[in-house]
C-alpha cells in the first residue's frame, strides 16, 4: 500500500513531482516579479543585473544568447536598462565593432536592494524547512536542472516574459 497525502487518499490524485515543481515555481515566479517590480525591474532585467555583476563585460550577442533571447530583442531591453543608468555600453577592446555591458553606478546600487528582495523571497517560500531540508531541496533541484542542460543562475522564463516593467 503507497502513502497518502494529507487529505487522504492517492499521492497522485493532486499531482506528482513534476505538476509541484512546475506549481511552485509558477508561484515563486510571479512572487518574485511582484517584488522586484517595486524596484522598478521585470525578473529579466533583475537577472541580466545579476548576471553582469557576476561576469562584467559579457557582449550583447553572448547575454542575449545566454537569457534565450532574439539579439534584436535584448538591444531594446539594455536600451532601457542603459537609459535608467542601470547599465553601460563600452566598446570592446577585442574587437571594436561589438559592446561590452557592464553595471553602471545607479545598477550597482540597485543589485544590493535586489539582493535583499532575493533573499526575502528566498527564505519566505522556504520557511516551512529546516535549514539542513533547504539545503537538501535546493541540492536536489540543481542535479535536476543539470539533468535538463538548463543553465545555472538564468530562468528559462526570460525568453517569454516582458522586457519592461509594467507601467
Amino acid at each position: 500500500m503507497g502513502t497518502t497525502d494529507e487529505v487522504g487518499g492517492d499521492p497522485r490524485r493532486h499531482g506528482g513531482a513534476a505538476f509541484l515543481l512546475a506549481q511552485l515555481g509558477a508561484h515563486a515566479a510571479g512572487r518574485f516579479a511582484e517584488r522586484v517590480s517595486v524596484l522598478g525591474l521585470t525578473p529579466a532585467q533583475a537577472g541580466l543585473l545579476r548576471l553582469l555583476a557576476r561576469t562584467p563585460g559579457r557582449s550583447q550577442r553572448e547575454l542575449a544568447d545566454v537569457l534565450g533571447m532574439p539579439p534584436s530583442r535584448f538591444v531594446a531591453f539594455a536600451d532601457d536598462l542603459e537609459a535608467r543608468g542601470l547599465i553601460e555600453r563600452r566598446r570592446n577592446p577585442e574587437d571594436r565593432r561589438l559592446y561590452a555591458l557592464f553595471l553602471g553606478d545607479a545598477g550597482t546600487a540597485l543589485l544590493a536592494d535586489l539582493r535583499e528582495v532575493a533573499t526575502a523571497h528566498e527564505q519566505q517560500l522556504c520557511e516551512p524547512l529546516s535549514a539542513e531540508e533547504h539545503e537538501q531541496l535546493t541540492s536536489l533541484l540543481r542535479r535536476l536542472a543539470a539533468a535538463q542542460g538548463l543553465t545555472p543562475g538564468v530562468h528559462p522564463g526570460y525568453r517569454s516574459t516582458r522586457t519592461a516593467p509594467p507601467a
